[in-house]
């Protein structure tokens, strides 16, 4: 019996030595990072501690944390999860809950709201027709079913809905097919890693339709959107921290997706990571094959070493002004256009923070206008700033989709937004001759224009973030032609003051139908706004838990990176973002009239 007591023991004391120590693991290779400062921009300690434990594994292996997680073992990378966050069996997701019958429709048209900006111009304005509601039909707008999304606190793709079928994907990789009627689950596909982007549908072959989309790992992938089967896979992007987050546009046979890296300004915090060595890249693929057809780098020049940092590591440059959003088509002038973000290191380029025009064609550039050099990285934040560029300015990022609208008399005007505060009226006939601009906020790294503004034939619509230094918030309307203020609504007093990650700030992109913009804020409410005076006329709170039709444990948080989408008859919008100093969510609610 003493042999077998001491042979336990001495299992029991090695299985104790060889489990990694998941506490000495965070201050290691997490702490710098996620600590109570907003300037950082990552969940802080106390906020992961509601993160569930699955969404903290699938973050460090597939996820936004996947750089960091990649240096680490799987059992390592478990060890953190379960040292933040208990493992909760609850949040697993019940097999095939809630599936659609056997035997439904195919698929026949694409009506609905379809990718990210609704049509290729990216106006984020749903016709009438379209959006089966009308101004006067908003007041009475109520939950009609809620859909749970499993193992994530952070909801980032934007609903798609064409032909009474939704298309969403997951911070976990999983894409969802559901009824937009009852929220029934067609079929699910699991990509390599986190599908933030929206998904585009479009004809691919005799009587059928595909489903594009992007993953965390710079793949882009077409599946049946009938049955969700894998059509074709092509990786875009081979830097180990490339990523896709805008959605693609799909015309005249062709995907138009462009590519971004955040991870890699989040590395250089570490003195020892050799910043930077991404460029961002738009490229032009065959919808049918996925054969790339061409790929255009948004810097042209690619990074070499220019000096050491005070560690003694390699840096380099240019980098960085990586493509965040859905590009815009313009199909009269056969060109693309984007936005870009910072550069990540020195030297500066007039690439970053501008505003790129391709040729549809060819991919080459046409031209470049840039708003305003900004150099920046995570390293700035940090106290020994050793990997921070000579002069920074604040990560201030064009992060929203350039907007493409007709002024009287036929002209046209790209409709562009900042997170430096300012909008911007620009000449597409003109390399992008600024026409107007006029600052709403004070800007900076979480300020300014966000994710994207909407737009009428008269006014553009434009939510403030400011969320540094705060407070934050409002909803501007400007005059398309002048960028004159046609009014301002300040931002309500959030519901929830006192709760840690309760903001007024509106990150979220605007969406809209006639006579109505829509409007999320980090508070966790979706407002709806008169286009005529800015008067708030619908309020929906998603600050609590909802009964969900798979079964899924789900609550409403933060509303940030999508906006809602119309179509049918209902609304669709999501509720939950637990980074950027955000409250976590997982739900996604569809809203009717009177909730019928």
């Amino acid at each position: 019996m003493r042999c077998l007591t001491g042979l336990l023991s001495f299992v029991l004391i090695c299985a104790a030595q060889t489990t990694p120590d998941g506490q000495a693991l965070f201050q290691k290779n997490c702490a710098l990072c996620h600590k109570p400062d907003a300037a950082n921009r990552t969940p802080t300690f106390q906020a992961l501690k509601w993160v569930p434990n699955g969404a903290i594994v699938t973050a460090l292996e597939s996820g936004s944390m996947k750089a960091q997680g990649a240096m680490l073992s799987a059992a390592e990378r478990q060890a953190i999860a379960d040292f933040l966050s208990p493992r909760d069996t609850a949040s697993v997701e019940p097999a095939r809950a809630n599936s659609c019958d056997a035997g439904a429709a195919p698929l026949s048209n694409l009506n609905g709201w379809n990718g990210w900006g609704v049509d290729l111009a990216n106006s984020r304005m749903q016709s009438a027709d379209a959006a089966g509601i009308r101004a006067e039909d908003v007041p009475k707008l109520k939950v009609k079913w809620a859909f749970g999304f499993p193992a994530v606190s952070t909801v980032f793709g934007q609903p798609t809905v064409v032909g009474g079928r939704i298309f969403v994907g997951s911070n976990n990789g999983t894409v969802y097919s559901l009824d937009a009627r009852t929220g029934c689950v067609y079929w699910t596909f699991k990509a390599a890693s986190q599908v933030r982007s929206p998904i585009a549908v479009a004809p691919f072959g005799t009587g059928q339709y595909a489903a594009y989309f992007g993953d965390g790992q710079a793949n882009v992938y077409a599946v049946n959107a009938q049955t969700g089967e894998q059509l074709w896979k092509t990786k875009i992007e081979e830097h180990k921290l490339a990523g896709i987050t805008g959605g693609p546009k799909i015309y005249d046979g062709r995907v138009y997706v462009g590519v971004r890296s955040g991870s890699e300004e989040m590395l250089a915090a570490n003195p020892k990571y050799q910043c930077c060595t991404f460029r961002g890249s738009l490229a032009a693929l065959d919808a049918g094959t996925g054969k790339q057809i061409w790929k255009t780098y948004t810097i042209p020049d690619p990074p070499s070493v220019t000096k050491k940092n005070s560690a003694g590591t390699d840096m380099y440059g240019p980098s960085g002004a990586a493509i965040w959003s859905s590009p815009t088509i313009d199909v009269k002038r056969k060109a693309v256009y984007v936005g870009t973000g910072n550069n990540y290191s020195d030297p500066s380029t007039r690439y970053g923070d501008a505003v790129l025009a391709f040729d549809l064609e060819t991919g080459s550039m046409r031209w470049s206008k840039q708003m305003n050099p900004d150099v920046w990285n995570f390293g700035c934040s940090q106290p020994s700033k050793v990997n921070c560029p000579e002069a920074p300015d604040r990560d201030t990022d064009i992060g929203a989709s350039p907007i493409l609208r007709s002024l009287p008399g036929g002209k046209d005007v790209l409709l562009i937004g900042q997170k430096l505060g300012f909008v911007y009226g620009i000449d597409p006939d003109r390399r992008g001759e600024i026409l107007w601009k006029i600052q709403i906020g004070k800007g900076g790294a979480l300020g300014g224009i966000m994710w994207g503004m909407a737009a009428d034939a008269e006014k553009v619509y434009v939510p403030l973030s400011d969320f540094m230094p705060g407070p934050g918030g409002g909803m501007f309307a400007l005059k398309i032609a002048t960028g004159e203020k046609a009014w301002y609504t300040a931002p309500a007093d959030p519901p929830c003051k006192g709760k840690q990650g309760c903001s007024p700030a509106q990150m979220a992109p605007a969406s809209m139908i006639a006579g109505v913009v829509f409007s999320g804020s980090m508070d966790g409410h979706l407002r709806a706004y008169s286009t005529q005076d800015g008067s708030v006329i619908w309020d929906l709170d998603t600050l609590h838990d909802f009964e969900t039709v798979n079964g899924v444990k789900a609550h409403g948080g933060s509303m940030n990176s999508t906006g809602p989408t119309f179509a049918g008859g209902t609304m669709f919008v999501n509720s939950g973002y637990s980074q950027l100093g955000g409250m976590g969510g997982n739900v996604l609610l569809a809203l009717t009239v009177d909730g019928k």
